[in-house]
């Protein structure tokens, strides 16, 4: 059945998506930028910005853009104001993030507070910054979660901690508004393999070492065999970052977007999961995880 649903030109509307310099985000930005948007891609890093302006891509311009600096976030905000004149921002695609994965006993305070500040605080703060100019624009705002920001599973306690601000976050600020006829929708991708899991395993090993040996031995072995097969569920996913990439652009045209889209079948089934099922039954799905026996 042909999509009926309202859209909007993209063409020559300009946007801003964070997290760009790999994974979703590079391949979000890539896509808005090759169906017209003019894309602002955020990235942390300056060599990250002189390799995205060397692929050449048209109608894509890397800015430097850490949502945990606020001198960035306000460079940028300036920046697009001046560039785009009186035609404002169109987009706003909150991506940028970091995955800390290790069972919540191992977690260091100082590791949690750089979790939810990349993937919350962060965020806030690029909205904040930008929304003038997506009032003058008459825009909207996409925010990436994931499916972890509908049920949260034993040793990710901490990212899905984090997902689930956002998630709340997001539903705030779509009633804040309103009023304003400023669209937030999100976006909920399940597992798909980008570079964020090598990160991820790296670090998740990492944290466990440093932990004091009496509780991480606790864990390792039900925890590294989690990584191993949640590492296997990305790599057979079959969701791509382009399914990804064609969601975020359907949540920026559509004259109605939809509050929340689900990318893969673990995302949408999570979310039915969570609103179908009790608690303890849950509880009862991801036993298995934290079972020494588990085969």
């Amino acid at each position: 059945m042909p999509n009926r649903t309202p859209l909007l030109s993209p063409q020559g509307k300009a946007v801003v998506i964070t997290g760009a310099s790999s994974g979703l985000g590079e391949a979000c930005a890539r896509h808005l930028a090759r169906v017209g948007f003019q894309v602002y891609a955020g990235v942390r890093r300056t060599e990250d910005a002189e390799r995205l302006a060397a692929s050449g891509a048209a109608r894509l311009t890397p800015v430097v853009l850490d949502v945990t600096d606020e001198a960035t976030v306000r460079d940028t905000a300036d920046r697009i104001a001046e560039e785009t004149a009186d035609a404002g921002l169109f987009g706003l695609v909150n991506n940028a993030g970091i995955a800390v994965t290790a069972p919540l006993e191992c977690v260091a305070p100082e590791l949690l507070r750089r979790q939810l500040d990349t993937n919350v605080v962060g965020q806030l703060s690029v909205i904040q910054g930008l929304l003038p100019l997506l009032r003058t624009g008459a825009g909207r705002i996409v925010n990436i979660t994931s499916g972890l920001g509908n049920v949260a599973i034993p040793y990710m306690g901490a990212y899905a901690a984090a997902q689930f601000a956002k998630e709340a976050l997001s539903d705030a600020l779509r009633r804040e508004l309103a009023p304003f006829d400023i669209p937030v929708s999100v976006v909920q991708p399940g597992a798909i393999m980008t570079p964020i899991w090598d990160k991820m395993s790296l670090e998740a090993t990492r944290t466990l070492d440093d932990a004091p040996e009496a509780v991480s031995e606790l864990y390792r072995d039900t925890f590294l065999r989690f990584l191993e097969t949640n590492e296997h569920a990305a790599r057979t996913s079959g969701t791509t970052a382009d399914d990804v990439a064609r969601t975020v652009m359907r949540a920026l045209v559509s004259k109605r977007p939809r509050t929340r889209y689900g990318v893969g079948k673990d995302a949408t089934g999570g979310r039915l999961l969570a609103r179908l099922l009790p608690d303890r039954a849950i509880d009862k799905v991801f036993g298995g995880i934290v079972t020494a026996d588990a085969s």
